[in-house]
């Protein structure tokens, strides 16, 4: 082994290595068009590409901060269910994976549940990291969207979900898919509350949690070209042997079937919900009181009946 070799090439490497190692040293954003963006121009945008309009992905935490009114919100604690719970081994044991996405996105789990306003309206709020395997959703995503659900219902206020994920969590198999149900259950109780239910689907969103809660808001937006669906486009393609168009799956094209209600720019999305949320909860105000009218109590039977 000669000097270059030994000394040189690995001196080179680390030179590199220090250069691109992390990404908050650099001054520049790549997107999917190809494009640079200035990281600050980035930020500014609420983290969209100024050229091609891409909404990049973002953490739970720069997702609330984004949108909440001043960018202030408070954290909840969600139960967390015991760790691989079937000792699920692929390429990788289940644990490992779930000790790097915690350290990835400094979450429990996919799912983070908070509160904060919105147009000076308190509401719950939960939203899902992508980076935590996919945001898919098993066993305590379940718990801790349920435990927003609670939440909304014990103060009264809105549920707004902002969904991010590819489907259930295939490591935990069935109990994955029971969450299914038990989310559907859990948005039940709430709109037996008459409480407002906004879903906000972000890229990509797909699998059971558009084949449960992702679909059943009162209300339910896209942001700009995101990928709305069930099964993957290649499958469908396939399975219906016909060729689907190049939108197909995106955000515009689920609004223009009757999919969803509305596609919103990121940096409208507070005023948006704000105005929508203010008509809702007057129309909820009134119709309890409607609802309270009609009921017979004691007294009223009493008095009929003397």
């Amino acid at each position: 082994m000669n000097w270059i070799t030994k000394f040189i090439k690995p001196k080179i490497k680390s030179l590199f290595k220090k250069k691109t190692s992390t990404a908050d040293e650099t001054l520049w954003i790549s997107c999917e068009c190809k494009n640079l963006i200035y990281k600050e121009d980035f930020k500014n945008n609420y983290n969209c590409c100024p050229k091609c309009g891409a909404h990049h992905k973002l953490s739970c935490k720069e997702r609330f901060k984004m949108f909440l009114d001043n960018g202030a919100f408070e954290i909840l604690e969600t139960p967390l269910p015991k760790d691989d719970p079937l000792n699920f081994t692929d390429n990788k044991k289940y644990t490992d994976r779930l000790k790097v996405a915690r350290k990835k996105t400094g979450q429990d789990d996919a799912i983070l549940i908070a509160t904060g306003k919105v147009n000076n309206i308190e509401v719950t709020i939960g939203a899902q990291d992508f980076r935590f395997i996919g945001g898919s959703f098993g066993a305590a995503s379940g718990e801790a969207f349920i435990a927003g659900v609670q939440h909304s219902i014990n103060n009264k206020t809105p549920y707004i979900f902002f969904s991010c994920s590819g489907g259930q969590r295939m490591m935990e198999s069935s109990i994955a898919l029971m969450q299914m149900t038990r989310t559907t259950l859990a948005i039940n109780e709430l709109k037996k509350n008459n409480l407002p239910y906004i879903v906000v689907l972000t890229d990509p969103t797909t699998g059971g949690v558009t084949a449960s809660w992702g679909m059943l808001g009162d209300i339910l937006i896209a942001e700009p070209k995101a990928t709305i669906g069930f099964a993957g486009r290649r499958v469908i393609q396939d399975t219906v042997r016909e060729t689907l168009p190049a939108e197909f799956q995106t955000a515009e094209y689920v609004k223009d079937h009757g999919g969803i209600d509305l596609v919103v720019e990121r940096k409208y999305l507070n005023s948006t919900i704000g105005t929508l949320l203010s008509v809702m909860l007057k129309k909820s105000e009134s119709q309890a009181k409607k609802e309270a009218e009609n009921v017979v109590t004691i007294d009223k039977t009493l008095q009929s009946a003397s």
